[in-house]
C-alpha cells in the first residue's frame, strides 16, 4: 500500500523528532533504530525509506534540537536565558534540553558533516545571545561565546554528577551566579 506524500512527510517528521529526543536523553550509541522505528509505530526497515543512514538521522535530529533551543529562548534576556539554561529543570529534562549540553562530547568524534551541524547550531546559540548582547558591547561576541562555554559546561558537568547530590547543584549555582556578575560587570 503505498502512502501519500503528506503521510510520509508526516513520518519523516515524527521519526525525527523522536530522535532528537531520545539522542538527548541516551547519546547516539544509545539508540537503536529498531528501537527509534517501534517507537515511531513504524517498521525498522521503513526506516531507510527515510534516511540513507543512521548518521543522516543523527544530522537532522540534531538540528532539529538546536532549532527547539533557540526557540525555547527567544525573546529571552541574556539573565533570563542563563537562569533557565543553568538550572535543575534543563539539567533534569535531557531528552527536551539543549544538543550542545547533551551531545557535544560525542558529536566531536563524529564525521565532519555531522560536526557541521553542531557548529551551525553553537553559531546560532551564540549568535542569539552576541544580539542580545550588541548594545554599547564591542565585546559581545567574545562575551557570548564565554557564556555560551560557561553555561554549557555548567549543565554537562551537574549531569555527570549524581542528581541528588549538592555538588550537581552547586556547580550549576556557582556558574549561573558568575555569570550574572560576568553580566553586571558589563554594564
Amino acid at each position: 500500500m503505498r502512502i501519500t506524500k503528506e503521510k510520509r512527510q508526516e513520518n519523516h517528521d515524527r521519526i525525527v523528532a523522536i530522535a532528537s529526543e531520545m539522542f538527548r536523553e541516551r547519546g547516539f550509541d544509545g539508540v537503536g533504530v529498531a528501537d527509534l522505528m517501534e517507537r515511531a509505530g513504524l517498521t525498522h526497515g521503513g526506516f531507510y525509506n527515510h534516511f540513507a543512514s543512521k548518521e543522516a538521522l543523527i544530522a537532522e535530529a540534531s538540528a532539529k534540537g538546536f532549532v527547539e533551543t533557540s526557540d525555547r529562548y527567544a525573546g529571552y534576556a541574556v539573565g533570563e536565558m542563563i537562569d533557565a539554561y543553568v538550572s535543575r529543570a534543563h539539567r533534569d529534562a535531557r531528552g527536551k534540553g539543549c544538543p550542545a549540553a547533551a551531545l557535544s562530547g560525542e558529536a566531536a568524534r563524529l564525521p565532519e558533516g555531522t560536526r557541521a551541524v553542531f557548529g551551525d547550531g553553537i553559531e546560532g546559540l551564540v549568535a542569539a545571545l552576541q544580539a542580545n548582547l550588541a548594545q554599547n558591547n564591542t565585546n559581545a561576541r567574545a562575551q557570548a561565546i564565554s557564556l555560551l562555554a560557561q553555561a554549557v559546561g555548567a549543565v554537562v558537568l551537574s549531569r555527570a554528577c549524581p542528581d541528588a547530590s549538592a555538588l550537581a547543584d552547586e556547580i550549576l549555582d556557582t556558574c549561573r551566579a558568575d555569570c550574572h556578575a560576568t553580566l553586571a560587570e558589563r554594564r
